[in-house]
């Protein structure tokens, strides 16, 4: 049997409103494929995330729960050797090359042992060096960082550097953006590919993620972007806890004014993502190979950019877990489609394998997202977590049943939580946990088992979220303060 070539583009920080109006390359794709419009990442954060997306798998069942920056927490931020990814599903039968970032991690040393059958073209160290043979400074620098505070191992607070709002103007030519090396290494992958076997790319750009320094002609492509409700304001009803991480330490240091030019340059770097995608599309054309393929577009995960008051992902709120998804499959079959049911990244890899004509082993958590084409399919949980940045030390577990979010976040013994109705209140900016607390209760439970069935060391029981209540009963009644 013929395989389907398959082609997986994955934008990193992209927020899943910007699709539309700065991204009609994307808009275009999206027409040909099936588009689900309320996906869900697995965990807002880069490593765990791409773990989750590319083995089917919840972090808390592979083990990649952080991005491993820590020595102490290092064995955290790694898939588990005996878990199968993405490429290893692929690497025999297809000619398989990578482009771009390589965030996922494993144990067994993925490029090591699969150096043989996977062309691997990663950003990390080649564009360094590049760079450097041509004089050329990287996009950013010290002042795009800055110092906070961040829990090393759940114990102890140590001082590291993040990336922080500051925008300008990358004062080189655009083909040594991170993303236009990439986007090169992508065009080689498909004029080099083996035409003997069905050709499979993993595309891994790195905008829009920071640093916020970019070419022009995208710096002053737009004068002005209109910004929501919810940027820059500190809701009472959301989890003080946020102020204990960069996203509430950063984030809270901005106001409306100040995230509207920041909206201005993330906009502008979304464009410069979408036109490289726009330059992929049109390669795979060119090739022959975009009508019998299966093409994926998503992000890692969102960004906060100013919602809540916060900065980067790393939480629960929509900016940050919600993200973009469009599957194309091969000769436009369901093309158009919209799917409104709420799906997860742990879908993704399931769907590919039943689209290639491939098995799907039963050790996958998630299922093909084809099952939604059956009219008597009902809406179906999606899970989410988080469990610290650079190191273990801040929880988040969340459930979403299309309807309504139920979230938790713990720092050391202290919960905070909350409750969100995503329909009538898309921006969360009334916790309901106070008025709703049937439907709290009934989530909570949901959620408690979910943990339970995963052997996931995060634990609560229905008596913390009662606890939880009284504690903040002030709280009802949801106001905001404009920040900083």
């Amino acid at each position: 049997m013929n395989k389907t070539n398959i082609i997986v583009i994955m934008a990193d920080q992209l927020r899943f409103d910007f699709i539309g109006k700065f991204t009609p390359h994307i808009n275009s794709l999206i027409k040909d494929s099936m588009h689900y419009t309320n996906a869900y990442c697995v965990s807002p954060l880069c490593v765990p995330s791409r773990g989750s997306f590319f083995t089917s798998t919840y972090p808390s069942s592979n083990g990649c729960l952080i991005n491993p920056w820590e020595l102490e927490d290092e064995k955290y931020g790694k898939v588990k050797g005996d878990i199968k990814t993405f490429y290893e599903y692929f690497e025999n039968d297809w000619d398989l090359w990578h482009t771009g970032k390589q965030h996922l991690l494993t144990f067994h040393d993925l490029e090591e042992r699969a150096n043989n059958k996977v062309q691997w073209l990663k950003l990390e160290g080649r564009y360094e060096k590049e760079l450097k043979n041509n004089n050329i400074q990287l996009p950013g620098g010290k002042e795009y960082r800055q110092f906070c505070p961040e829990i090393k191992n759940g114990k102890y607070t140590k001082i590291r550097s993040y990336s922080v709002p500051t925008v300008g103007l990358y004062d080189h030519d655009m083909k040594y953006f991170f993303d236009r090396f990439i986007l090169k290494d992508s065009l080689h992958a498909i004029k080099s590919r083996d035409k003997n076997k069905a050709f499979c790319l993993s595309a891994m750009f790195l905008a829009p993620h920071p640093p916020l320094q970019i070419p022009e002609p995208y710096y002053s492509m737009f004068k002005e972007v209109e910004i929501p409700e919810n940027v820059g304001r500190w809701y009472n009803g959301q989890s003080p806890l946020q102020l204990y991480q960069l996203t509430g330490f950063f984030g809270s240091r901005y106001s409306r004014e100040q995230w509207k030019e920041i909206w201005r340059v993330y906009a502008g770097l979304v464009t410069l993502l979408d036109d490289c995608v726009g330059e992929l599309i049109r390669s795979l054309k060119e090739n022959d190979l975009y009508d019998d393929s299966v093409i994926v577009f998503t992000s890692d995960h969102g960004e906060m950019l100013g919602s809540h008051g916060l900065w980067q992902k790393m939480c629960l709120y929509e900016e940050s877990l919600r993200v973009p998804l469009s599957i194309k499959a091969p000769l436009k079959k369901f093309a158009g489609e919209k799917i409104l049911q709420s799906v997860s990244h742990l879908d993704v890899l399931p769907t590919i394998l039943e689209l290639s004509n491939s098995n799907i082993p039963n050790s996958l958590q998630g299922k093909s997202l084809l099952r939604y084409f059956n009219a008597n399919q009902k809406q179906e949980l999606v899970f989410a977590q988080f469990d610290g940045n650079g190191s273990l030390g801040t929880f988040q577990r969340g459930v979403i049943n299309g309807q309504y979010k139920f979230m938790v976040d713990k720092i050391h013994n202290e919960m905070f939580f909350e409750l969100y109705d995503l329909m009538n209140d898309p921006q969360e900016r009334q916790n309901i946990i106070h008025t709703e607390s049937e439907i709290a209760n009934e989530l909570a439970k949901t959620l408690i088992e979910h943990l339970i069935a995963l052997n996931d060391p995060i634990q609560f029981s229905i008596d913390d979220l009662n606890e939880c209540r009284q504690a903040h009963s002030d709280l009802k009644i949801s106001t905001f303060f404009d920040l900083p």
